[in-house]
């Protein structure tokens, strides 16, 4: 197993489910004590979980919450771009583990880990014109808390593999399955399919890559709802006070 200059090696995954975390008061004091030990001045987050479970309106919350020494960086920047996966005939499949660029993303939380001396530039996604959009997101030296989101950050293949040893800590977001289905479907009705064709999609592309997902839920530090509420959490204060 590889490990990061100047960090401890993760324990060994566990067999046992990962323990609940149901309020934000203590997902920020996760946060907060990370930033108390980290050696470095910066801490990287990771949030797992299906599609549609709510990993990116959990991050966003939650770097919202914690205030401007936080940053958003969703895995999604790494998509291929539309054109290739037509080219490698897997645009039928997008969102499939072999639809991403993994070592372009571990090669970026790499530099995360390492430059923090430097504004280090990460493509976002947007989902109105289904493409990737290169260098829209910063992640600045006062970052102190980088916050990524995505699918697969816990499977155990490689490059995925290298992805867990750059994470400070590990949560995987969990959300019951019926739930998870009405809101890919609702996704994908407002971004133009029709409900046949979002139903379609939800259950046969998104439904098989969420197996893969859920079966990587034992690797997370902890599980987090994808409804868990901010809206009582005090104003944001500085991690480093």
């Amino acid at each position: 197993m590889t490990v990061e200059k100047g960090r401890a090696p993760h324990p060994p995954v566990a067999a046992e489910p990962s323990p609940e975390v149901t309020d934000a008061v203590a997902l920020l004091a996760r946060v907060r004590a990370l930033v108390d030990r980290s050696t470095d001045g910066r801490v990287v987050v990771g949030i797992a979980g299906s599609p549609g479970a709510g990993k990116t309106t959990l991050a966003l919350r939650l770097v919202e919450a914690i205030g401007p020494e936080a940053v958003h960086l969703p895995m999604d920047g790494f998509h291929l771009a539309n054109a290739t996966l037509d080219r490698l005939g897997r645009h039928d499949r997008k969102g499939a583990l072999d639809t991403f660029d993994g070592d372009g993303f571990v090669a970026l939380l790499r530099r995360v880990r390492e430059e923090h001396d430097r504004t280090v530039y990460a493509p976002s996604f947007h989902r109105e014109v289904d493409e990737p959009v290169a260098g829209e997101i910063a992640v600045e030296p006062s970052h102190a808390v980088v916050v990524v989101e995505g699918n697969y950050l816990l499977v155990p293949e490689e490059p995925w593999d290298r992805v867990r040893d750059l994470l400070d800590e590990a949560w995987f977001c969990g959300t019951d399955g019926g739930e998870r289905e009405r809101r890919l479907v609702e996704r994908h009705t407002r971004h133009g399919r029709t409900v046949e064709a979002a139903t379609a999609w939800a259950n046969e592309v998104d439904g098989r890559n969420a197996l893969l997902v859920e079966s990587t839920r034992s690797r997370a530090d902890v599980v987090v709802s994808g409804a868990i509420r901010f809206d009582a959490v005090p104003q944001p204060r500085s991690t480093s006070a």
